[in-house]
């Protein structure tokens, strides 16, 4: 009996191991096979220069006062139109609100569907105190080491030159796209994008433009990021994680604080902050994180290719070591950020108040009524008062995988990075593009920047910069996508 038993679960591992083995191998590569794309006819070092110039324009935008800094951002349109005549002499250039930019440049062929490329012109200041940290003054546009440094290289200002410089190029080249492009240039996206982009968006919309797609700074080409990855991974945003705040505050009697009560306001508050803490809203191998996963895994190595291409029976152990990565389990779920905590003023005195803020980055799928539901259950303290953040979004639609434009960015970084695996993605953060769904089904987030896991803190960090190459890539890259407009779709 214990041998027929033990010959009958032999029998089921070998029956289970073939057909993982089977599943797994039948799954093809995803990766659209190119030519690479034709080598850059541009001086490199010039176009870097051209970038530290930027760089040296302190265009730090302020979420509480809309003329901050405007003279920088005068001094930047001025210096656009200096290093890009061509741009000037042929595109139609229009300033909205302060200082948005829309260039349009008219295609060929009116009866095609317009696209649209974004960057933004403004960028986040820099942390206080950690001014020393920076090897170089991250405003003065150096190039050093084969990089260009400074505050806005990756964030956004780069994007931004080497679409122009494309742009410039082409027209040198006698190139006129078939499609019109528009190429939107928010001002304000480091604080909302509600006076540049969205502004432009609901500008377009009102002369009833319709983009087939566009395409906004986001995801990147991750080079020895991902476990079980030899190749670079290069994602393409089809969405971004909503935004939601919400501001808790929790009154009680103040007092003396040599006859406390047995439950004070900061314990009240902080009890249901470690609730909160420890009740994460579901999360799941599913949606974009599917797609994304299922397109990768043919080109992962043989375990990991096992175990993402049989999520089937994997999923549970898969999503258990990918919610241990705060990155990778942000791929998963609606996450929550316990951001802000105040109360007391005085050590010997009971405060009567207690007041908390959590941020939410909300998952396509999810809404910010169910994220508030989930909130006011996880705390668990109904005397606890929740109140929304104005300037709350819910997650952008999805866009298609199986469109003109997708198809266009996928096929210009395998020409461009063809080293690079490309694959859909989530943007968990917020970008100016969320603002371009009023005009569009096809709003995409990719930044054309091959970077390593230590890059990654440069964003918003320390030590921000940009190599020289890799700025050249870019270039060739908006290059690229920008001579498909030509084409037919």
């Amino acid at each position: 009996m214990i041998k027929r038993i033990f010959l009958g679960l032999l029998l089921v591992l070998v029956a289970l191991a073939a057909a993982l083995a089977v599943n797994t191998w039948r799954q093809p590569s995803r990766q659209v096979a190119v030519a690479p794309a034709p080598p850059l006819r541009l001086d490199v070092q010039a176009a870097a220069e051209r970038l530290a110039g930027a760089i040296r324009l302190r265009t730090v935008s302020a979420l509480d006062d809309p003329a901050a800094n405007g003279a920088e951002f005068e001094k930047l349109h001025a210096y656009l139109a200096q290093q890009f005549p061509k741009v000037h002499a042929t595109l139609q250039r229009e300033v909205v609100g302060r200082h948005a930019l829309l260039y349009t440049w008219a295609g060929s062929d009116p009866a095609a569907a317009p696209v649209a490329l974004m960057a933004h012109q403004d960028m986040v200041p820099i942390a206080p105190g950690t001014e020393k940290a920076w090897s170089v003054d991250p405003f003065a546009g150096v190039i050093r080491d084969g990089f260009i440094w400074g505050r806005g290289t990756m964030d956004d200002k780069g994007n931004l030159m080497a679409q122009l410089e494309a742009v410039e190029s082409l027209l040198a080249e006698g190139f006129r796209p078939r499609q019109t492009v528009y190429f939107v240039f928010g001002d304000d996206e480091e604080v909302s994008g509600l006076r540049g982009a969205q502004p432009i968006a609901e500008l377009l919309k009102s002369r009833g433009v319709k983009l087939a797609w566009v395409l906004d700074e986001g995801l990147l080409v991750l080079d020895g990021v991902l476990p079980g990855l030899t190749k670079p991974a290069a994602l393409i945003g089809l969405a971004e994680k909503g935004y939601a705040t919400f501001f808790l505050s929790l009154d009680a009697a103040p007092g003396h604080s040599s006859m406390p009560p047995r439950h004070s306001a900061i314990g009240q508050m902080s009890a249901a902050l470690a609730r909160l803490e420890a009740t994460p809203m579901p999360g799941g191998i599913r949606g974009i994180a599917a797609d994304m996963f299922g397109t990768l895994a043919p080109e992962m190595s043989p375990f990991n290719r096992v175990m993402l291409s049989n999520l089937w029976l994997t999923g549970p152990l898969v999503q258990s070591q990918l919610e241990k990565s705060p990155s990778s389990n942000a791929m998963l779920r609606t996450t929550t950020a316990l951001t802000i905590v105040r109360a007391g003023n005085k050590d010997n005195v009971l405060p009567g108040r207690a007041e908390a803020a959590v941020n939410f980055r909300v998952l396509p799928g999810d809404t910010i009524d169910g994220v508030e539901a989930h909130l006011k259950k996880a705390l668990g303290n109904e005397a606890i008062q929740v109140k929304r953040y104005p300037g709350n979004s819910e997650p952008s639609p999805v866009s298609p995988t199986d469109s003109a434009g997708y198809r266009a960015i996928e096929r210009t970084v395998r020409e461009v990075f063809p080293d690079a695996a490309v694959a859909p993605g989530l943007m968990t953060a917020a970008t100016d593009s969320r603002h371009m769904t009023l005009v569009s089904d096809a709003v995409y987030r990719f930044s054309p920047i091959r970077v390593k896991g230590e890059d990654l803190g440069r964003f918003h960090g320390t030590d921000e910069r940009l190599s020289v190459a890799g700025y050249g890539d870019m270039i060739r890259f908006y290059q690229q996508l920008l001579r498909g407009t030509a084409q037919p779709q």
